[in-house]
């Protein structure tokens, strides 16, 4: 136990140190370069060292919630492949994976679907050696899946993507309004050589229209993938799905921040040791998704969308084969994907989905309903 505890302590000291060291030598950072080097450093990155999910990690993902959400997730997945005509080859690909545990679901929840298993190439986009074990231990058995580290790598031909909490984790740059401009917002070294926050000497070029104080971030990365999957839809044929936590609308705000044992803890106070987030802003992902020439659906609240698709049915049938205590458990997991406020997902989290313009309307979108389980 105190080995594990000193090599714990050497890993923060690490990261901490590179970073120090970073500044002293280059001076203060962007944001994204920072978020980019706590989040996936090769050797001190937060993902590259540990498997944050479920009650002994972080924090806890919709289908570390309830395998409901990955049925439903899965069963929209083959409801788009039928609308594309039911291709003999398909990519299925899954950014940010998790554990596996949502692919396991999608897949368990799809074997309903004649042919739909047959077509599809499972692709997981991962970069952290950790989690891509984790993933093979879930979906042993099931599929063979192949893993890319880049998301250009996974695309070839028609595919259906599905990323759950993926674009939130993406570093992004902040500004911050000044009486004399936009500033870009650094990390750099205090009085007393720690990490803080502080602000560029330079104006920062926008034209952008803000009071004073006024934060405005700026999710590049973000806004690249989802232009990249939209062209790469609009010419070969499919669907994108993106569910995460973030606004309907574009405004201005700091939202970085640290989670670790599933309590909010300063950004700066442990580098590589607390999972780094931001809100995504869906208005300007799907702007940039219909510039680089998909159709666009939502976004819509997650709650919206799981009710769309059967939630309350699937809860119904699981409930009445099950015996008192899961039966309570289902419904308590129902009304944590889809209640409001702070107890819930349902309005925080949105969904936002991009396809080839040929497709028709997609599920969840246009309350159309998915075949129902046994």
């Amino acid at each position: 136990m105190a080995r594990a505890a000193r090599q714990k302590n050497r890993r923060v000291s690490g990261l901490k140190a590179e970073l120090i060291r970073l500044i002293r030598d280059e001076g203060p950072m962007s944001v994204s370069r920072f978020m980019a080097l706590c989040l996936g450093h090769p050797r001190h990155g937060y993902y590259m060292t540990r498997n944050p999910f479920g009650a002994q990690g972080d924090f806890t993902t919709a289908p570390e919630i309830s395998q409901m959400f990955g049925e439903m997730i899965g069963l929209w997945a083959a409801n788009v492949w039928q609308a594309m005509g039911s291709p003999a080859a398909i990519r299925l690909i899954e950014l940010g994976p998790g554990r596996g545990t949502l692919m396991a679901d999608m897949l368990r929840a799809t074997r309903i679907v004649p042919g739909f298993h047959a077509a599809a190439s499972v692709r997981l986009v991962e970069t952290s050696p950790v989690l891509r074990a984790v993933q093979a231990e879930t979906l042993a058995g099931t599929t063979e899946p192949v893993w890319h580290d880049e998301i250009g790598r996974a695309l070839d031909g028609p595919a259906i993507v599905v990323a759950n909490e993926f674009l939130d984790a993406l570093p992004l740059d902040q500004f911050v309004m000044t009486p004399q401009g936009w500033r870009e917002r650094l990390v750099g070294l205090d009085g007393q050589g720690r990490l803080g926050f502080g602000l560029s000497a330079m104006e920062a070029g926008l034209s952008l229209a803000a009071p004073v104080d006024a934060v405005l971030e700026q999710p590049t990365v973000a806004l690249d993938i989802v232009a990249t999957l939209a062209r790469q839809l609009g010419q070969a044929g499919g669907a994108a799905l993106f569910v995460d936590y973030g606004s309907a609308q574009s405004g201005f705000g700091d939202t970085l921040q640290a989670m670790k044992r599933h309590a909010f803890v300063p950004v700066l106070a442990e580098p590589g040791e607390a999972d780094l987030t931001v809100h995504v802003d869906f208005a300007r992902m799907g702007q940039a998704a219909l510039r680089a020439g998909a159709a666009l659906h939502g976004p819509v609240t997650q709650a919206g969308f799981l009710l769309a698709l059967g939630l309350a049915e699937r809860a119904q049938a699981l409930s009445r084969k099950a015996p008192p205590d899961q039966a309570y458990a289902i419904g308590v997991a129902f009304d944590r994907l889809t209640q409001a406020g702070a107890t819930g997902m349902g309005d925080l989290f949105k969904v936002l989905a991009l396809s080839h313009p040929a497709l028709p309307p997609l599920p969840g979108f246009d309350l159309h309903r998915l075949p129902e389980q046994g």
